[in-house]
């Protein structure tokens, strides 16, 4: 074992599967204390149980670790605090929440019902928002602060059949930032990562992915930011894939033009393609590369 996170309590969501059990194997071998959070349900939310946070908790504690396991709804007020206070109440703090726990509901946004919308925004958005509130009350208390860490995607950028899924994945951005804005004076950081990585949910990506990497790959970018040598990084977002480790942009304002007056539709009409214009949506520039493939029963490459 490492000695990384010597002491530090970290929970984990969505921590009995995947890059989940990966990240929580990682925090307990470099010293960690680990709350194994995990409703335990398929792919489609069903069948709710704790075996698989009890299995990694297992596997945590045989190597000579310290971990407990959590099976609630992060979805809720009452679930995100239960993983928060499980935490507190057995180590005494919490120094790093990791949310990871997610589900898909694919559908064009034309064919999409409310509670497949409903439910993809509860897991993922709330499921950040339940984990660190409760764990920033706690965090802005205690000595040393903390760290939250999010999960994302690529997809917040725009996804064809995924409008419930980038919609949330756009929220939680907005989300680490806010909380990096609002809580960097309490010593606590926050940021995201955008990883890539051979999932349950990667396994229904109707496309072959350029780059793809093990949830083992993302670990150790995640040991980092939840490392003290990781307090003065907050606020970003991270890619993170195979071998390779990528920062996004910050969004800003990139082209400006101005009236003497009150703008009218048709000043705007004549002026804005030569002096604001558009910023190109990558995506669409591979629908037809997605609609030829289709046509030919392959998978593009994304």
């Amino acid at each position: 074992m490492g000695n990384f996170l010597e002491g530090k309590v970290v929970a984990i969501t969505g921590a009995g599967n995947g890059i989940g059990r990966a990240i929580a194997l990682a925090v307990a071998a470099e010293g960690g204390k680990v709350v194994v959070a995990d409703y335990g349900v398929g792919m489609a939310g069903e069948d709710p149980s704790s075996a698989v946070a009890d299995a990694v908790v297992a596997e945590i504690t045989a190597g000579g670790g310290e971990a407990i396991a959590v099976a609630d709804d992060v979805s809720t007020m009452e679930g995100g605090s239960h993983v928060v206070d499980a935490a507190v109440a057995k180590w005494g703090r919490i120094d790093g929440v990791v949310c990871v726990a997610g589900i898909l509901r694919e559908r064009m946004l034309f064919n999409m019902s409310e509670d497949e919308w409903d439910a993809v925004i509860a897991v993922h958005l709330k499921g950040h928002f339940t984990l660190f509130r409760n764990a920033a009350a706690v965090m802005r208390k205690q000595e040393g602060g903390g760290a939250l860490i999010g999960f994302t995607s690529g997809a917040f950028a725009g996804s064809v059949a995924q409008a419930n899924y980038a919609s949330a994945k756009g929220g939680i951005v907005s989300l680490v930032r806010s909380a990096a804005a609002g809580l960097y004076r309490y010593n606590i950081t926050s940021n995201a990562i955008a990883p890539v990585a051979r999932t349950r949910m990667s396994a229904n990506v109707p496309m072959d992915l350029a780059e793809m990497g093990d949830p083992e790959d993302i670990a150790p970018m995640v040991v980092y930011l939840l490392s003290d040598k990781a307090k003065h990084v907050t606020g970003q977002v991270y890619t993170v894939v195979d071998k390779r480790i990528s920062v996004w942009n910050q969004p800003v304002e990139v082209r400006s033009m101005f009236t003497e007056q009150r703008w009218t539709a048709e000043e705007i009409a004549t002026r804005l393609d030569g002096e604001v214009g558009v910023e190109r949506l990558g995506i669409i520039d591979k629908l037809e590369e997605y609609r030829l493939a289709a046509a030919a029963k392959e998978k593009p490459n994304a």
